[in-house]
């Protein structure tokens, strides 16, 4: 009954936020600034389907919930109906995380929406960005990004020069994008961090805050590197040198320097802060 009941709520939200999803696809998740939508929702669903013993246990221990729950929801669905007429997406993505909430509690309880609390707010990760918060951060990153990377190089010996967020080297001139800027970079490398400490099991608040915040300077410092390797291969390779392979693969070597950074931070908190061994992912 219960495992009927769950299914059916899976296939209502399913065709309820069917559409809003077949937007996103053709919309925001098909740019590489936040295409990393499917991905959180995907790791979400996996996320839940680790705890279903967790959510079982839950279940012989609580009832399911009542007015409370049904409050939620309604709240949720407002939410939604608000987001599909002004045809606002973050709206509808954002009125998810009460919906699936108040659904796993009018039928597991409440402490099973504990036992899914970081499944239901790592779903925030998959909600669009406004596109004016986006536009208003964007630009001073790239101003900081390429005033970084026109210092270290410049210090270093090489004739680089900068107006703006162009970046002059040589004979070429090299125009730092949007994509540059970090910002989205910084959003999915938060959700990664996250999840890691998440699958890791750190027990420490305090130290999990810190790395969490660490993640944002580990972003920056990734993007100035990878602004700094486009540089120098169009320097020394030429301009189709840079704009080619080593320009497409510049995203992996972003997220590659972010996540060693992160690991590396991870050991030196591992010296300061002494906590009981992780439990099993």
């Amino acid at each position: 009954m219960v495992r009927m009941a769950g299914l059916l709520i899976v296939l209502g939200l399913v065709v309820m936020y069917w559409p809003v999803f077949a937007l996103l696809s053709k919309t925001v998740w098909a740019s590489d600034e936040q295409g990393h939508g499917p991905i959180i929702l995907a790791v979400t669903a996996w996320l839940i389907w680790v705890r279903r013993e967790r959510i079982a246990q839950a279940l012989s221990t609580d009832k399911p919930a009542g007015v409370s729950a049904w409050v939620l929801f309604v709240a949720g669905l407002c939410i939604y109906f608000v987001g599909r007429v002004q045809n606002i997406v973050l709206f509808q993505m954002l009125s998810l995380i009460p919906m699936l909430a108040a659904a796993v509690a009018v039928v597991f309880g409440w402490a099973a929406v504990r036992v899914c609390a970081f499944p239901l707010f790592f779903i925030l990760f998959a909600v669009p960005l406004p596109g004016q918060v986006v536009d208003a951060l964007t630009a001073p990153l790239k101003q900081a990004v390429s005033w970084v990377a026109e210092q270290i190089l410049w210090r270093t010996g090489y004739p680089v020069s900068r107006s703006g967020v162009i970046l002059m080297v040589g004979q070429y001139q090299l125009l730092v994008a949007d994509a540059c800027a970090g910002l989205n970079s910084m959003f999915t490398l938060e959700a990664l961090g996250l999840l890691y400490m998440n699958v890791v099991g750190h027990t420490n608040k305090v130290r999990n805050v810190l790395l969490a915040i660490l993640i944002i300077p580990m972003s920056f410092i990734a993007n100035v590197i990878r602004v700094m390797i486009l540089v120098l291969v169009t320097y020394h390779f030429g301009d189709e040198a840079g704009q080619g392979a080593v320009h497409g693969a510049a995203g992996m070597i972003l997220f590659l320097v972010a996540l060693i950074l992160m690991f590396f931070m991870d050991m030196l908190l591992n010296l300061v802060f002494k906590e009981r061994a992780p439990r099993a992912a």
